[in-house]
């Protein structure tokens, strides 16, 4: 899909991964991007950095996602891409307090399945493009979501069932002109891995810009793709993991012996 002329939507857009995919689609032409972040100054200055449309928004509960694609709809025209992009960690294992566990299963999980839930049934009354295309969704879910993260059952529980969810929406509606991606990267130099020297474990494999980690997004979307992987190894380490789990799990345990204290 391409988004020139078009409107997009980007949740975790203050910083990080967020703002730079609000870049990029300004730059490739969209009609508008809405920067929609729970930081509103943040917002204000991506959205004013790039003509974009700031708007408040806290995607850990359903009120705040269904007001966002209504408000957008209403004021700034039909909702071609959305990109639920916001995303939180926690580190630790089931010890974890159940609030946490639950606050992070609202913005990593749940979000996504909000956004659909509101934004399905718009796309499906919509007339198709020229390539069939009604909408599409770009979900951030993180190599961790292929994988796993070394030092964070939270993270990585809520990235899989990210990545499941995305993966049952392709399947479901991808015959009836709705599109998905997933973007999967490894470590990318923001907020989350900042103080942490090469980005700790993820960064085994370099650690991108999230300007980069945007152009891969661009590519997946207008290509059609729907796993992106901008660290290409990511690819092969999931190749492994399917063709021999015990074996993958025992290098896992290896990897965490060099990178953290087992929870």
């Amino acid at each position: 899909m391409q988004v020139e002329d078009r409107v997009v939507v980007v949740t975790g857009a203050a910083r990080g991964i967020g703002a730079a995919l609000g870049r990029r689609f300004a730059a490739d032409g969209a009609k508008a991007v809405v920067v929609a972040d729970v930081d509103a100054a943040g917002a204000q200055q991506v959205a004013d950095a790039i003509g974009g449309v700031a708007y408040s928004v806290d995607v850990s509960t359903e009120q705040g996602v269904a007001g966002l694609i209504t408000h957008t709809e209403q004021e700034v025209g039909p909702i071609a891409l959305f990109c639920s992009n916001a995303g939180i960690m926690v580190p630790g294992g089931a010890e974890v307090p159940d609030d946490s566990w639950q606050r992070i299963l609202a913005v990593n999980v749940m979000a996504h399945v909000w956004s659909a839930r509101h934004l399905v049934p718009r796309f499906l009354e919509r007339k198709p493009d020229d390539n069939g295309i009604r909408g599409w969704f770009l979900t951030t879910a993180s190599a961790a979501g292929l994988l796993s993260q070394i030092g964070s059952a939270p993270y990585s529980v809520t990235k899989h069932a990210a990545l499941a969810f995305a993966e049952w929406l392709a399947i479901t509606y991808g015959d009836r002109g709705i599109g998905v991606s997933a973007l999967c990267p490894q470590a990318v130099n923001t907020a989350m891995t900042a103080g942490v020297a090469g980005g700790g474990v993820a960064g085994v494999d370099g650690m991108l810009e999230p300007d980069d980690v945007a152009a891969c997004a661009a590519e997946g979307i207008a290509t059609g793709r729907f796993l992106i992987l901008p660290h290409k190894q990511v690819q092969e380490y999931f190749r492994r993991k399917a063709d021999d789990y015990d074996r993958w799990l025992t290098g896992m345990r290896r990897l965490q012996a060099r990178f953290a204290t087992p929870v």
